[in-house]
C-alpha cells in the first residue's frame, strides 16, 4: 500500500494522480486533514484516511498497513520539525517500510531560509530506523507565476536574486518524480535525489518572457534583501514568510537554486516542463 500525506494539497493531489497511472486506486491511501475535500479521489477508488500533522493521534490509524509513505513537507514554517517527527514516529510504529520525504535542493549545505527545517527532518529520518529516500526539490516554477496578474498590473517583478539562475520545474514534474520513486520496484533506501528543471532562467529573463507572451511591459526590479522583505510585508505577507522569501531570493543570487544534474528529467523519463510553458499556462488561467 502506498500513502501520500497532504493528498489534497497542490503537490499531493498531483502525486496521487501520477500514482493512479501505474498503481491500482485500491492500493493508494490519500492522507488528508479534511476527508470531505478528497471526495473526487474517493470517487476514483482511492482510500481516504484522516491524518493531521498537528494531531498525532490521527497518524497511527492512518498509517496502518502502509508499505511506502510519501511525507510531503508541511507548509507551516517554524513548526515543521515537530510535525514531521510526529509522522516519522507514527510510521516507525506502524512498521512502514520506506519513507520518501520532499526536502529542498542540496538541503545539507543550502543557505535557503527553509533549509534548516529540512536538514533537521533529514536528521530525524537518519536516526529513525526506518528506510528513507530524500527528494530534494528545487523551486516550483509556479512560485513565480501564481501572481502573474499582479505582475502584469504593476509592470514589475520584485526580488533580490540579481543575476542568479533558477533551475525550476513545474509542480507536476516533481509530483511525477515522487510517484516514480514511491512505486519503483528497485530498492530506493538511502537514495538522495537533487531535483531541478533542465532549463534555468534569471529573473530578468522571466520578466522579459512574461512581457513577450502577454504584450505588457514587465521589468525585474532587484532590491536589497531588507527592502524586498519590507515590500512583501507591505503586500500583506506575514513577517515570518516575508523574511523567509526574501532570504531565499537573496541566496538564489549566489546559485542556491541552480542545479544542472538533470536528475528530475531522468526520473520522469522526459524533459522537464519548460518554464516558458508554465508562464503561458499562467497567462491563460
Amino acid at each position: 500500500m502506498y500513502a501520500v500525506t497532504g493528498a489534497t494539497g497542490r503537490l499531493g493531489r498531483l502525486v496521487v494522480n501520477a500514482l493512479l497511472r501505474t498503481v491500482p486506486a485500491t492500493e493508494i491511501i490519500a492522507l488528508v486533514r479534511t476527508p470531505a475535500k478528497a471526495s473526487d479521489l474517493a470517487a476514483e477508488g482511492v482510500i481516504i484516511r484522516e491524518a493531521d500533522y498537528t494531531r498525532p493521534e490521527t497518524l497511527g490509524p492512518a498509517l496502518f498497513g502502509v508499505d511506502k509513505l510519501l511525507l510531503i513537507a508541511s507548509s507551516d514554517l517554524g513548526n515543521r520539525v515537530p510535525q514531521h517527527k510526529a509522522v516519522i514516529d507514527a510510521a516507525k510504529a506502524a512498521e512502514v517500510e520506506l519513507i520518501a520525504y520532499t526536502s529542498v535542493l542540496r538541503a545539507d549545505t543550502s543557505q535557503l531560509a527553509v533549509a534548516d527545517e529540512h536538514r533537521q527532518t533529514e536528521a530525524l529520518l537518519k536516526t529513525s530506523g526506518v528506510s528513507f529516500v530524500l527528494l530534494r526539490n528545487g523551486w516550483y516554477t509556479e512560485n513565480y507565476t501564481f501572481s502573474i496578474q499582479a505582475v502584469l498590473k504593476n509592470g514589475a517583478i520584485l526580488g533580490s536574486t540579481g543575476k542568479g539562475r533558477i533551475s525550476s520545474a513545474a509542480r507536476a514534474d516533481y509530483a511525477e518524480a515522487a510517484a516514480a520513486v514511491l512505486s519503483a520496484r528497485e530498492d530506493q533506501s538511502g537514495g538522495i535525489y537533487e531535483l531541478a528543471g533542465d532549463d534555468a532562467f534569471t529573473m530578468s529573463e522571466l520578466a522579459a518572457e512574461i512581457s513577450r507572451q502577454s504584450g505588457t511591459g514587465v521589468v525585474y526590479r532587484d532590491l536589497p534583501e531588507d527592502e524586498y522583505r519590507a515590500a512583501l510585508v507591505a503586500g500583506g505577507l506575514p513577517e515570518l514568510y516575508a523574511k523567509s522569501f526574501a532570504r531565499s531570493s537573496a541566496v538564489a543570487s549566489r546559485g542556491a537554486l541552480f542545479e544542472d544534474g538533470h536528475q528530475l528529467s531522468k526520473l520522469i523519463g522526459r524533459a522537464t516542463t519548460s518554464w516558458k510553458d508554465t508562464v503561458a499556462a499562467a497567462l491563460k488561467s
